[in-house]
């Protein structure tokens, strides 16, 4: 049983009560994100690992010829555990280095707790140390950054599987929560250390911190979520209707969060059952739901991610190409979610038709373009709606790529106009962006859809 400090200095057992029902902004549990790299990152990384120059150079000529945007987002990529130079994260010390030299250079402390929770991967604890005791003496003063500091030491040593690190790092917000008089502080603490302990596969100590305490419903989806991801489904439900009593609204973030665990482990009736839920209880279906659903499809995730293999170009042909339980949890989804997900990503008037694909994974991106693709036949046979002049796919310029400038769901989608004869083009204006005439995409839904019925028959 773990037990929790109070600022008085006695200690208190979990157990009793402390509410941590705060309304700060509260971020969900995530799986590792890649910062995005600028095409001027890229060549510089590359040249780190193809130049004879010494890395002390070619670091001193990155900051003269960058911009602070550019060096930022750069040395974030090298802090990010999952960054794509592996081999050169041990530069981002000296990188970092030189940084704090610029004139433009402000101290922060999230860049801080990922340059420690790196260089403690590397094993170069005695450095990590160093900063994380300097940052903890900096803002001694100023309670509030200090748990911020903290929290992020927590997520950077959990997304590293570091275990010591964190124990460490839980340490000290154990400590904050013992000795700061601020209720804004603990409640901070308590979120980084039930967040870090889910994101360790530790949902049990998680729920035992919070026993008998007031938790948010930011606790309660971590704990789900942690619980989900290690395939303790009994648990998961266990604590999804425990927040239910305690009258949190188990809603769409929390749906997602479920279906996503239920799909990690292919258990595709369960995800039925709960998309069947979702449904009857009115809560809306987003864009993650699709991901989530999406992703958990084997056969779909294999065609997205090699195009060669691309072959099921309708709704019709995936419904009957996709079998198991594949083929029953899209069958469902695309039931109960398709008219309101197309009302959340597509703009439908007289001068334009655009469907947005931002936020879209490649499955559910190539899965909402085919429904969209249908529904599009559907509106230009009925006589009520009219043709559109133009019609165009947003597919973003890949701003939020692991390298910027280059969108997996463009090439997806490029893939798929070509194999369908489409008269979509990429805007020579916005490549990010797929367009046509409104007559152009009516007559050619006509014949596509003509051709298909055609092939069928015979």
């Amino acid at each position: 049983m773990m037990r929790v400090w109070l600022g008085n200095g006695q200690q208190q057992c979990p157990h009793e009560t402390l509410s941590l029902s705060w309304k700060l902004k509260q971020p969900r549990p995530q799986l590792q994100a890649r910062c995005t790299l600028t095409k001027q990152g890229q060549r510089f990384l590359t040249k780190l690992t193809t130049s004879s120059a010494t890395a002390d150079n070619l670091i001193r000529r990155f900051l003269l010829a960058s911009p602070k945007s550019v060096v930022l987002s750069t040395l974030s990529h090298l802090l990010s555990p999952s960054t794509s130079y592996p081999h050169l994260s041990s530069l981002a010390s000296q990188l970092y280095t030189g940084i704090s030299q610029a004139p433009w250079f402000s101290w922060n402390p999230t860049t801080v707790a990922e340059l420690a929770a790196l260089l403690h991967s590397l094993g170069h604890h005695a450095q990590s140390e160093s900063l994380i005791s300097d940052a903890s003496s900096r803002l001694q003063s100023r309670q509030r950054d200090l748990v911020l500091f903290y929290g992020k030491l927590i997520d950077s040593h959990s997304k590293r599987n570091s275990h010591t690190a964190f124990d460490a790092a839980f340490g000290y917000l154990h400590n904050l929560v013992r000795t700061s008089s601020s209720l804004h502080v603990k409640r901070r603490a308590y979120q980084y250390m039930v967040s870090g302990l889910c994101l360790m596969d530790r949902p049990r100590e998680a729920e035992d911190l919070v026993l008998g305490l007031q938790p948010s419903g930011f606790e309660y989806k971590s704990i789900v979520y942690g619980y989900g991801r290690l395939g303790l489904f009994n648990d998961m439900n266990r604590v999804v209707d425990e927040m239910e009593r305690n009258g949190f609204a188990v809603d769409t973030v929390c749906y997602n969060m479920v279906l996503s665990t239920y799909g990690i482990h292919g258990e595709h009736v369960e995800m039925v059952r709960w998309l069947r839920r979702m449904s009857n209880s009115g809560v809306p279906f987003s864009v993650r739901t699709y991901n989530s659903v999406s992703n958990s499809c084997p056969s779909i995730t294999r065609m997205t991610r090699d195009l060669s293999k691309l072959a099921l170009l309708s709704i019709s042909e995936l419904k009957e190409g996709l079998e198991g339980g594949e083929g029953m949890v899209v069958r469902e989804l695309l039931l109960l979610g398709s008219c309101g997900i197309l009302e959340e990503v597509m703009v439908w008037d007289s001068s334009e038709v655009k469907l947005d694909l931002h936020g879209f994974h490649l499955a559910s991106a190539y899965l909402i373009v085919l429904l969209w693709l249908e529904e599009m036949g559907r509106r230009l046979n009925d006589s009520n709606y009219g043709v559109p002049a133009e019609f165009t796919v947003v597919c973003g310029l890949g701003k939020h790529s692991s390298v910027r400038g280059e969108s997996p769901v463009r090439v997806l989608v490029q893939k798929m106009m070509v194999k369908m004869g489409s008269p979509l083009k990429v805007d020579r204006k916005n490549n990010g962006c797929f367009i046509a005439k409104g007559k152009a995409v009516k007559n050619w839904l006509s014949q596509f859809n003509n051709n298909k019925s055609s092939f069928t028959q015979h």
